[in-house]
């Protein structure tokens, strides 16, 4: 029951309306008997978006697009790793000095270790943006070895050289010897079902497959690795994983992981 004593959490970002954030948060507050809610915020100013955390005591929140980077000179605090990706995904209050994190990074790296081992692995990431970002940053810290390929070359290039990485041009892939591959780019998303981000010929090559997109959640990508004889990881892995980091942060607790995956792959359910 909602009361006086009740504490609030949300996400911030535009749109929210499709977050899954809410089931498993509220699924996890639940299963602990923790007196706490977590609300969409669909953010039209974040500057007065921010301020509302502080004078409403919003617990924390979740920042989602197109907030990650722009939030950074609105809070207190940087943790190092957020600073080191520039950008955050969690925000802690407290007592009203706003501490900003980044969770992607461990919602990857934990999502590939259900899987396989980081270190000496070659990973090939698709995609140049902020999840590509996290996810490099993740494995590279766990002593992985990382290639980026884009569309867009010279995107690649800026994000490898950041890394001090490796830039794959996508013409070359079959020049690449990584054996995991992860796509961190929209392609195959609804409602391009049958988009690819590379070419399915090459799947042979990898052993691991993981795909950041969970809309569908069996994506192509994801059918062809399959009949290529590659194993999968799916993409709502990294976001219950990163939100349960999220959870211990707020809360101090062990996250319930079963609920809160759980909580998710419901809620996708649910929308057909």
């Amino acid at each position: 029951m909602i009361n006086g004593h009740t504490k609030i959490y949300g996400i911030l970002g535009r749109p929210v309306t499709h977050s899954l954030s809410p089931a498993m948060h509220n699924a996890a507050f639940q299963a602990l008997g923790i007196n706490a809610v977590y609300v969409p915020f669909p953010v039209t100013d974040l500057p007065q978006a921010v301020a509302g955390l502080r004078g409403l005591a919003i617990g924390g929140a979740s920042v989602t697009i197109p907030f990650k980077e722009e939030i950074i000179p609105l809070i207190d605090e940087l943790d190092p790793k957020a600073a080191c990706m520039g950008a955050v995904n969690t925000v802690v209050n407290q007592e009203g000095r706003l501490i900003g994190y980044n969770t992607d990074w461990l919602g990857a790296v934990t999502a590939l270790k259900t899987q396989t081992g980081i270190a000496g692995e070659h990973f090939l990431i698709l995609g140049a943006g902020g999840a590509a970002r996290a996810i490099a940053f993740g494995i590279l810290e766990n002593v992985g070895q990382v290639s980026i390929a884009d569309l867009d070359a010279k995107r690649a290039e800026v994000l490898a050289a950041e890394m001090r990485v490796e830039a794959i041009p996508l013409n070359s892939l079959e020049q690449c010897p990584a054996s995991i591959l992860i796509n961190a780019t929209p392609v195959g998303m609804a409602p391009d079902l049958e988009g690819l981000p590379i070419d399915p010929e090459l799947l042979n090559r990898f052993t691991l497959v993981m795909d950041i997109v969970y809309r569908p959640l069996l994506t192509r990508l994801l059918r062809e690795a399959q009949a290529h004889g590659a194993r999968i990881i799916d993409g709502l892995q990294m976001l219950i994983h990163q939100a349960t980091a999220q959870f211990e942060l707020w809360t101090g607790r062990s996250a319930p992981l079963e609920t809160m995956a759980g909580a998710a792959y419901a809620a996708l359910e649910e929308e057909g």
